[in-house]
């Protein structure tokens, strides 16, 4: 299998290419950020709360950018490297609740083991036009690979502050300030990838832009806005920490399964292209995630780590293969010149409805260790399986007619 498809531009691969970079280093830092909040003696409820305001500034970036009319996705792009940068030595020099979550709210700090920043509507309608549209879920599955590889390496690099620690003799938080430290000088490395991408043609406004396909992104926008609002009771920091909790794993342990995770999801989206070309793009994206749902109900119930794990790894090996059929589905039903504008919209909403959950989860777990979090995720994220099949199963893209 080609690691690129054939059409795939320079500047696909680079923006393959820097979600890759994203990917490590948000691994890193959601494995790390439960730990170290913890840690400092936050609240379930405090930590929730930090989590939300990190998603919820995400979605107010992103809808900015997209009600900018006239503005370059490489200048957004490259304003939000640089928020990175500020968003990583803020936290490393930050230790107080209310500047934190200042930080979180204006920062790119990304809680989730997707991706629900700013750069993702922006890289979405980019890499729709830099390939055929027959291999567009192709390079869509290409794209989240390398996030998803990158991300399991950054879990799996969350358990090194530990054994640092102890070999320095220092504390274990002034590591992990070094982990967010680091976090932001990755912003540099995006930058290198983003500086060479050719000038686009410039976002305007999502009012201007959504005409003949307005009532398809409204209707598919509010049904990604349940599956987000599902998903935020489970990001990957607020997992980390009902690990943390309720079964008293370790940091290191957390990493490795954070780790193990990412591997499965990421290889399982190779799957997806192979996969929708036989059944289609929406079958794809709930015949996976269905079950997928499922385990992550059953997870709350295990009594031990062991059993619980081995749901949530279940869950991993095909909750992710929706992605790229998801991407993919939205380009390709909207028209070229209305790519951008759907991105923003279908992404914008998904942003918001993923903010508001974390600060009820961390409340849950903060009352109980029982996995309620999982529960109501879980359920949620199956009533948006069953309402998107019932409302898009016939729809197809004109590839697949």
């Amino acid at each position: 299998m080609a690691v690129f498809p054939r059409t795939a531009t320079a500047d696909a691969r680079r923006l393959v290419a820097a979600r890759t970079v994203r990917g490590f280093a948000d691994g890193l830092v959601s494995v790390t950020l439960a730990s170290y909040l913890d840690g400092a003696g936050y609240s379930g409820l405090e930590i929730g709360a930090i989590v939300t305001a990190t998603m919820a500034g995400s979605a107010a970036l992103t809808l900015w950018i997209g009600l900018r009319g006239g503005a370059s996705p490489k200048a957004m792009l490259l304003f939000g490297t640089a928020l990175m940068g500020v968003t990583g030595l803020g936290f490393a020099l930050l230790s107080g609740f209310w500047p934190l979550l200042v930080v979180g709210f204006i920062g790119t700090m990304n809680p989730s083991a997707g991706d629900v920043s700013l750069f993702l509507p922006l890289e979405q309608s980019l890499l729709s036009e830099r390939v055929a549209p027959e291999e567009r879920t192709a390079l869509f599955a290409r794209y989240s690979l390398g996030g998803n590889f990158a991300g399991a390496l950054g879990s799996l690099a969350a358990a090194l502050p530990g054994p640092l620690a102890r070999a320095l003799e220092v504390e274990l938080a002034s590591v992990q300030r070094g982990v967010f430290l680091l976090y932001g000088l990755t912003a540099l490395a995006v930058l290198a990838l983003y500086r060479p991408l050719r000038a686009p043609k410039p976002i305007t406004a999502p009012g201007r832009r959504l005409e003949r396909s307005r009532g398809t992104v409204l209707r598919l926008s509010a049904l990604f806005s349940l599956d987000s609002f599902g998903g935020g009771f489970v990001v990957q920091s607020l997992l980390a920490l009902w690990l943390f909790k309720r079964y008293d794993l370790s940091v290191e342990a957390a990493g490795t399964i954070f780790f193990v995770t990412g591997l499965l999801s990421g290889l399982s989206q190779l799957v997806s292209p192979w996969l929708a070309k036989r059944i289609g793009l929406v079958r794809t994206m709930v015949y996976t995630h269905l079950p997928a749902n499922l385990a992550l109900v059953a997870a709350a119930f295990m009594p031990n780590a062991t059993l619980a794990v081995a749901f949530l790894l279940v869950r991993m090996a095909l909750s992710q293969m929706d992605v790229p059929a998801r991407q993919s589905y939205v380009m390709a039903v909207v028209p070229p010149e209305e790519r951008a504008a759907a991105a923003s919209v279908t992404n914008v909403p998904r942003s918001l409805a993923g903010a508001a959950s974390p600060l009820l989860a961390g409340a849950m777990l903060g009352a109980s260790t029982f996995g309620w979090p999982l529960v109501a995720g879980g359920a949620l994220k199956v009533l948006y399986d069953l309402l998107l099949l019932g409302q898009f199963g016939s729809v197809h893209p004109a590839e697949e007619v």
